[in-house]
């Protein structure tokens, strides 16, 4: 059985609070875009071994036991009786990207499982699944436009169709460390909470000068090349632009009648229109 996760862009990222736990309170809009990974699962009655996992596309780094996707099978496996599996995961969403990819992957995951299994799981519970792998692994299971708050896992569907523009993704090969994005944060760059609804609500034009991302000072102060990004895609007739996430992906909404294939960026940067 096969899927084909997909990614997302924040249109907005506002850092209301730092919570008791550790976390910070946020308001962001998660919109899913076609840049997609492939991932497939198969059983295999005769491995001795609970999951197999193998992979192409963009190299994976780390220890296999940590990946996303094996964890999601493992927790599972606490509630359900699987049998051993096979996953192979194509991987092209750009990783370090703040663009969701091994959140993406994880929840794919999960519905895989509960559809080849017939473990009827419902959404809900899948959520709560999804939750215990990343914060940001729910909206994955709803994969429609969502306001989402607390820690990013409060989420409500919104009305949001950018289907009438083009929206070019660009991500500069930088890894930013999600956790050492958070680190740099400080009070003096929080937000009001419930600014970005409201700000959503305007012309598309005036996006620029009201819906911020509080990562972007930090982190365009240590990667330039991030920075440069975003003004290359203003001057080059973007109507709004933004890091996504905790970066380094920079996403631009232009109209349809810009050809965003004649933007051009360095040979080794992930570019893709959608």
């Amino acid at each position: 059985m096969v899927s084909f996760p997909n990614a997302k862009i924040n249109i907005g990222l506002n850092i209301i609070s730092k919570r008791a736990d550790g976390f910070h309170n946020l308001e962001t809009i998660f919109y899913p875009v076609a840049v997609k990974d492939a991932v497939e699962i198969i059983e295999d009655t005769t491995s001795s071994t609970d999951v197999i996992f193998s992979s192409t596309g963009n190299t994976i780094t780390g220890n296999t036991d940590d990946n996303l996707c094996i964890k999601a099978i493992r927790l599972l496996k606490k509630d359900f009786q699987l049998p051993p599996v096979k996953i192979h995961l194509h991987k092209n969403i750009p990783m370090g990207a703040g663009m969701g990819g091994g959140s993406s992957d994880a929840s794919a995951i999960l519905l895989l499982l509960n559809k080849k299994f017939q473990l009827n799981i419902t959404r809900e519970k899948l959520m709560e699944y999804a939750l215990l792998l990343g914060s940001d692994c729910p909206f994955f299971i709803i994969n429609k436009p969502c306001f989402a708050s607390s820690r990013g896992e409060v989420l409500n569907e919104i009305n949001l169709d950018l289907s009438t523009y083009k929206i070019l993704i660009v991500h500069p090969g930088i890894h930013v460390n999600t956790g050492e994005a958070f680190g740099q944060l400080n009070a003096a760059t929080f937000s009001v909470a419930g600014d970005l609804m409201e700000h959503l609500k305007m012309d598309i034009k005036l996006w620029r000068h009201y819906i911020n991302n509080n990562f972007e000072e930090s982190v365009f102060k240590k990667h330039g090349a991030i920075k440069e990004i975003k003004e290359k895609l203003y001057n080059e007739g973007a109507i709004y632009s933004a890091m996504s996430g905790s970066g380094s992906a920079v996403f631009a909404i232009f109209p349809l009648e810009i050809n965003t294939k004649n933007i051009k960026f360095p040979s080794h940067y992930f570019c893709q229109t959608v």
